[in-house]
């Protein structure tokens, strides 16, 4: 009689049945001794030093880019923060005041105080923060590897390897403003491993420290929420069940979750109020579609362009169906196969699952308008799938030969280095925003917002021309027209295409009459243009938008100050200077606040001004020269005296600066402002030629012709080798006929020019037209011959050469003049006259007998 085996397990079967379910004891997880003072102990540390550093290597090789990255989208919401610049009040603002900070909807203010320590040790430098984002990241994957490590889970160090340099992790650390993801998860996994030594040994301040890492991880980002769930699936995974006792443990936890996330919602929906259509079985589509995208990405990692397409969820959509059933048939699947496989795969599923749950689309958030999925969402749930995987991978490579296993650690190494290669060029787009921009449209050209934000990029490097070809794509891509409509106006005046601009600016306030920066532009483009009367009611209409908007105070005290409305400028300029002290433009707003002042005769005033512009930084020569002259207003000459005294101390550099900021002044056709800066460089060096000459050319502009002549021939006796000596004659040429000087007076001047330079156009253009109107017809003849061996393919020589021609009686000669003319130039309307007049002439003459 045979024995029949019984249903029940012996319990050597039962301890062997729970290692399969349980990943083994790997050779790198802590040995019983935990002594670090004994040989064990130090072997230990030192593997640990090396495995640290190993991955610190992989981690800066394979970022290598982020450290000279710049800032990019959203690091403005701290860039551009008030509160990371100031001091103690502060930070006292991030914690108990999250109102304070404009950009940011939630309330993070572990980050924040994280920017704002920064910011008081290197202000706003990238490198800095690109910098302790990789150190954040170290510190993560450390905490990675020494938590599957307590876990028991094979293939630790392999896990925390491709965690370190995955290319999906490229956002959240090359990213300056994701630092949110990594603070969260530092915290996140700290206060796992905490959890993990007081299951251990319940000690109370285990707990605590659990506790307060979790408290700290939610003010990083919310997306922390899901621990307690998660240390719930940690002790199915290890014991099969979850344990009166484990729910007792984790409440406090749920309770802290739900107020500080509550609390976050609450807070976040005051900032934006957000309501997505979608019901709750799209929304259960769009989850699981999610959940294989995420998987997929994981496993290969191709094409990364940050903003995902924004897919499109039906419901009679088959694929979409196909997705969920598949979610729901792999996790049915781990469950009812946890006897046989172990409870492992169960455990990193639904880890995966559970800790990206917030971000599914179960709950709507602000993302959700760009795409329903973002690489950086899945930087902790990744662990799941990631520890699920390679612990299977390297549990199977143990019963490998010795060459199966050489070729496991081969292909390994291959992935880490197609990984590594991957992040290095990922991480290679947020070098600057015009980049960042021109990635994620070159991979998803729907990207809402993307040649959007692609111009305004594009217009800060001054590229004007690629900025408008971006602002009209935006037009077909964009959900806000009118910032397209915006950002084109804005391209158009920066290329000084200012009746186009205009027509976009106005397209930009007839969408959205709200539209701040396009009211602002509209304003700036009067201004530009002169209009000054239009510019001042423009500018007002801004400041009923944003009451607070110092750009608009600045823009509007100028143009009251053009238009001569001194005291309304005085009062719209300082108002500027208040909201905004560190105003970019803030200089030259202080500089015309002077200028008004000193209109209205309140000299003390401006010259206090003048003397803070003075104090703020290097002796700069254009202060003090405004300086000295309202002192030698007040009647203080000495203080005047000794001013300029200064400034000449300065060097050549000083007055060189000065000629510079009155060039630029008269280039800008500010010509009453010119003089007045001529004049400063003039009275610190009474002999400079070039500063007359400028002056004679704003005189001249302003129809003062006779001061204009004293000025440049006062220029030319100062400097007569000077290299621009030919303009500077043509000039004076010029006010000489202006003021009704004898022709031939001026013709001498035109005659030195081009003595000095016998290939001067104007000069040449001009002394043969003065020859023409005295009807010097063959003097005019030889110098427009002279100037079109120079210009050979200018039409209006041409055209000037037929006209000499035809007073010369050279009809044929004339009309092959005016014949070349009009190839070179159709569109000219003065050459086809001349040329009917030419063949009108000659249908008339006599055919010869």
């Amino acid at each position: 009689m045979t024995a029949r085996r019984t249903t029940r397990m012996t319990r050597r079967e039962r301890v062997a049945g729970e290692r399969l379910a349980q990943p083994a004891e790997t050779a790198a997880s802590p040995p019983c001794d935990r002594n670090v003072g004994s040989p064990a102990g130090r072997v230990r540390v030192r593997r640990a030093a090396l495995v640290a550093l190993g991955l610190a290597v992989l981690i800066l090789v394979s970022y290598l880019p982020a450290l000279s990255a710049g800032f990019v989208w959203d690091d403005s919401a701290f860039a551009e923060e008030p509160v990371i610049r100031e001091g103690a009040s502060g930070l006292f603002k991030i914690w108990f005041s999250p109102r304070a900070i404009t950009n940011e909807g939630h309330y993070w203010p572990v980050v924040y105080t994280s920017f704002w320590i920064e910011h008081k040790l290197w202000g706003l430098a990238p490198f800095g923060y690109h910098l302790v984002n990789l150190l954040l990241h170290l510190i993560a994957t450390l905490l990675v590897w020494r938590l599957l490590l307590r876990l028991e889970v094979p293939g630790a160090l392999l896990a925390a390897a491709v965690f370190a340099v995955h290319p999906l992790h490229v956002e959240s650390v090359a990213w300056v403003i994701e630092r949110k993801d990594l603070l969260s998860a530092v915290f996140y996994l700290g206060a796992f491993g905490a959890w993990l030594r007081f299951v251990e040994d319940a000690r109370p301040a285990r707990y605590l420290n659990c506790l307060s890492q979790f408290v700290l991880a939610l003010l990083s980002k919310s997306i922390a929420v899901t621990l307690p769930a998660a240390l719930l699936i940690h002790r199915f995974w290890k014991t099969g069940r979850i344990a009166r006792r484990d729910l007792l443990w984790t409440a406090p936890l749920f309770l802290i979750a739900l107020g500080i996330t509550a609390a976050d919602v609450a807070f976040y929906r005051t900032r934006e109020v957000l309501a997505l259509d979608h019901s709750l079985v799209e929304r259960a589509l769009i989850a699981a579609r999610a959940l294989w995208f995420y998987a997929e990405k994981l496993v290969w990692p191709g094409d990364l362009p940050v903003i995902y397409p924004l897919w499109e969820i039906r419901t009679a959509d088959p694929a979409a169906w196909g997705y969920l059933l598949a979610a729901v048939a792999l996790g049915a699947g781990a469950w009812f196969g946890r006897k046989r496989f172990g409870r492992g795969p169960f455990a990193g599923l639904a880890f995966f699952a559970v800790t990206l749950s917030p971000v599914l689309g179960f709950v709507d958030y602000g993302y959700m308008q760009f795409a329903f999925v973002a690489d950086r969402f899945q930087y902790l749930a990744g662990i799941g799938l990631m520890a699920l995987a390679l612990g299977a991978a390297a549990a199977h490579a143990r019963r490998l030969s010795r060459v199966g296993r050489q070729v496991a650690a081969a292909g390994f190494a291959g992935v880490l280095i197609v990984f590594s290669v991957l992040t290095f060029r990922q991480s290679r787009i947020y070098r600057d925003p015009v980049t960042f921009f021109g990635h994620i449209v070159s991979l998803n050209p729907q990207a809402r917002d993307g040649y959007l934000n692609l111009g305004a990029a594009l217009a800060k490097q001054d590229r004007h021309e690629e900025a408008l070809t971006a602002a009209r794509r935006a037009l077909e891509t964009s959900a806000n027209p009118a910032n397209a409509h915006a950002n084109a106006g804005l391209a158009l005046m920066k290329l000084d295409r200012l009746e186009e601009a205009e027509a976009e600016l106005r397209r930009a306030r007839a969408l959205d009459s709200g539209h701040r920066d396009a009211a602002q532009n509209l304003a700036e483009l009067f201004r530009r243009k002169g209009a000054f009367e239009a510019a001042i009611p423009a500018y007002r209409e801004v400041l009923e938008l944003d009451a607070d908007y110092a750009l608009a105070y600045a823009g509007l005290g100028e143009a009251l100050f053009r238009a001569g409305r001194y005291e309304e400028a005085v009062e719209a300029l300082r108002r500027s200077l208040t909201i905004q002290p560190d105003l970019p433009m803030a200089r030259p707003v202080r500089n015309i606040l002077a200028r008004a002042l000193r209109h209205l005769g309140r000299l003390r005033e401006a010259a206090e001004i003048y003397e803070r512009m003075s104090a703020a930084g290097p002796a700069d020569p254009e202060p003090l020269s405004h300086l000295a002259s309202v002192r030698s207003a007040q009647g203080r000459t000495a203080e005047a005296d000794a001013l300029l005294q200064r400034i000449r101390d300065l060097g050549p550099d000083a007055t060189i600066a000065l000629q510079n900021v009155a060039e630029s002044l008269r280039d800008q056709e500010r010509y009453e402002e010119a003089l007045e800066a001529y004049g400063s460089v003039l009275a610190v060096d009474a002999d400079f030629g070039s500063a007359y000459a400028g002056r004679a050319g704003a005189l001249f502009e302003l129809g003062r012709y006779q001061e204009a002549v004293e000025a440049m021939e006062r220029a030319i006796v100062l400097e007569p080798e000077s290299s621009v000596l030919p303009a500077r004659e043509v000039l004076l040429g010029r006010a000489l006929l202006e003021l009704g000087r004898p022709e031939d007076e001026a013709a001498g001047r035109f005659q030195r020019a081009l003595a000095a330079d016998p290939g001067y156009r104007d000069a040449l253009d001009r002394l043969a037209m003065l020859r023409f109107g005295q009807e010097r017809y063959r003097e005019a003849l030889e110098l427009y011959r002279r100037h079109l061996e120079i210009a050979p393919d200018s039409p209006h020589i041409h055209s000037n050469l037929g006209a000499t021609h035809y007073y010369l009686g050279e009809r044929e000669a004339a009309l092959r003049s005016f014949e070349r003319a009009l190839e070179l130039d159709p569109t000219s309307e003065s050459a086809q006259r001349d040329l009917r007049q030419i063949r009108a002439d000659l249908a008339r003459e006599p055919e010869p007998e």
